[in-house]
């Protein structure tokens, strides 16, 4: 009989918020002033190809940036958090911190459209996404979600099939898609009313997830410490 996985209620809280926060962030990248993608890499790779392709040096320098800062990011959380699987006690709040500084230094350059805020946006998802990697063996990835629909339509295919479905990783996907897409919209929503603005307010919210994590962290010890 297979084991029933769960994942505790602060990773679905923490999951959800994440992603809510990297659609709010995409959306502001599509409805900016370069109308590009911030929170995952596949269409910057590809304009990356292109403008090597067409001899576009000064394309491919800014997706290059792009890309590296990503992956700036990406090893700022390895070096932080250290380990690949999500667990409570990690320091995640840390790293949730920087991101939130980050955005904050974004907003101004993005106001006078200036691509460095778009890489420092960048660099916050790479930061982002690296921070929680895996649980239980399945992946967890809070910044885009075509591996999600990938997932979704895999499990689709093997319940037609009659076979056995992971249900937690299904639930898993329509969490952070549906957070993601609700970012989105919200996202777009404020972007209308406060333009570059609205990174503000994934800046805020990172940084209260940041804060919050951390108490939640320490209110976990305190009381784990009491019971011993």
């Amino acid at each position: 009989m297979p084991v029933l996985r769960q994942l505790p209620r602060w990773a679905w809280v923490g999951g959800a918020a994440l992603a809510f926060i990297a659609g709010l962030v995409n959306a502001a990248g599509y409805m900016g002033f370069r109308h590009q993608s911030i929170s995952n890499l596949t269409g910057s790779t590809t304009l990356l190809g292109i403008s090597l392709g067409t001899g576009d040096g000064g394309e491919a320098l800014h997706w290059a940036l792009s890309l590296l800062a990503f992956v700036v990011g990406a090893t700022a959380s390895g070096a932080i958090v250290q380990k690949g699987t999500l667990k409570l006690g990690r320091p995640y709040g840390v790293a949730l911190l920087i991101e939130s500084v980050l955005l904050f230094l974004a907003v101004p350059l993005l106001g006078r459209q200036c691509a460095a805020g778009l890489w420092l946006a960048s660099m916050a998802c790479g930061l982002q996404n690296g921070m929680v990697s895996t649980y239980s063996g399945m992946v967890f990835r809070t910044t885009h979600v075509s591996g999600m629909f990938t997932d979704l339509g895999i499990y689709l295919g093997h319940r037609l099939r009659g076979l056995e479905v992971d249900a937690l990783r299904v639930r898993v996907c329509l969490l952070v898609i549906g957070s993601f897409m609700l970012g989105g919209v919200v996202g777009a929503i404020l972007y209308g009313f406060l333009r570059e603005r609205s990174l503000l307010i994934p800046a805020v919210l990172t940084g209260l997830c940041g804060f919050g994590y951390g108490l939640y962290r320490q209110l976990k010890g305190e009381a784990a410490a009491n019971s011993s």
